[in-house]
């Protein structure tokens, strides 16, 4: 009995997951490290010449079957007001074999400078790429392949005849990001906005095969309020609309430099109505690794015993010796 609430509740999450009427991208507690999926916007919103950023997803894991989701992006900056990028993720998700994969390459335009100094920024972006969607017919189970009395037998022939197993589209996204780039100030503000599947894509998978994938708006915000030459408070804001789904996301984290080449992070979010994410982290020169785990509070979280979360994002800048240290706070670590 208890397996089979476990795959109902695995169940209703991927028939959830799959309706055009719902959010059916992925989502990230630590959203910033994957910029291609927050807003295209942020492509090279670091300091550096390139960073290559990796981040795991391990959602439901004591199903069966759970949701994972990893994902890797590559981001290049230029001397000529353009940032490039690319990135790939893939969602894994139940014992049918459901594959949610995308790849895109972004553009990001960092010409728009004013204010003294030309310390206020407006960056444009722009991504395209592919979706993907797949099931694994022959890691299906039918209704009709079960018995009251004795269980399921994949031998039972079914009436279940499933026209399309794959569906690969073509998607187009666009944002756009201000910052508040000036040294030595006491408080900087960013925030952005961005639009993904502008293409709306076909949904293959719908009822007639030809609804639309919904598109994603993405709305981000937050400041860094620099406290001491050493202490940081980043508040975030993330609000979210795919279809009828919508996702409001509210957190902080404190950055504390241990030493020269040390920031120590702390924080957490709280996603309404679904979880709360605690996350700790570091940065050691180059390198930064986070990582958070979300505590489950949503009734459905609670009909699949406490069903969490956790993530782990890993991430390496390569610089030159001479720092510009002005800009980063324009990639909050989360």
């Amino acid at each position: 009995m208890r397996n089979l609430l476990k795959a109902s509740c695995l169940f209703l999450v991927m028939c959830l997951a799959g309706s055009v009427k719902a959010q059916v991208d992925p989502h990230f507690s630590q959203y910033y490290v994957y910029p291609a999926w927050l807003n295209p916007a942020l492509t090279g919103a670091f300091d550096g010449e390139y960073r290559v950023s990796g981040i795991y997803r391990n959602q439901w894991g004591n199903i069966s079957s759970p949701f994972s989701t990893p994902g890797l992006s590559a981001e290049f900056t230029t001397n000529k007001n353009i940032n490039l990028g690319v990135s790939i993720l893939n969602q894994k998700a139940g014992s049918g074999g459901y594959n949610y994969t995308t790849a895109y390459a972004s553009v990001a335009y960092t010409g728009v400078k004013f204010g003294t100094n030309l310390t206020q920024r407006v960056v444009f972006g722009i991504q395209a790429g592919m979706i993907q969607r797949r099931f694994d017919r022959s890691k299906m189970t039918f209704g009709d392949q079960w018995n009251p009395v004795t269980g399921y037998n994949p031998g039972n022939p079914t009436s279940d005849v499933l026209s399309r197993t794959s569906a690969t589209a073509l998607d187009v996204g666009a944002g756009v990001m201000y910052f508040d780039a000036a040294p030595g100030k006491k408080s900087n503000l960013f925030a952005g906005f961005s639009v993904s599947h502008l293409t709306k894509p076909e949904d293959k998978f719908s009822a007639t095969g030809n609804a639309k994938i919904p598109m994603r708006f993405t709305g981000h915000a937050g400041m860094r309020f620099t406290l001491s030459q050493v202490f940081s408070i980043t508040p975030n804001i993330l609000y979210l609309k795919q279809g009828t789904a919508t996702e409001k996301m509210v957190g902080a984290y404190a950055s504390y430099k241990a030493a020269p080449d040390l920031d120590l992070m702390l924080g957490a979010n709280y996603r309404f109505e679904d979880a709360i994410s605690p996350f700790i982290g570091f940065a050691y020169k180059n390198l930064v690794l986070g990582a958070s785990y979300d505590v489950n509070s949503s009734d459905l979280g609670k009909m699949a015993n406490g069903s969490n979360s956790f993530e782990i994002s890993l991430s390496f800048i390569g610089r030159k010796a001479t720092r510009t240290p002005e800009i980063e706070f324009v990639c909050p670590r989360l």
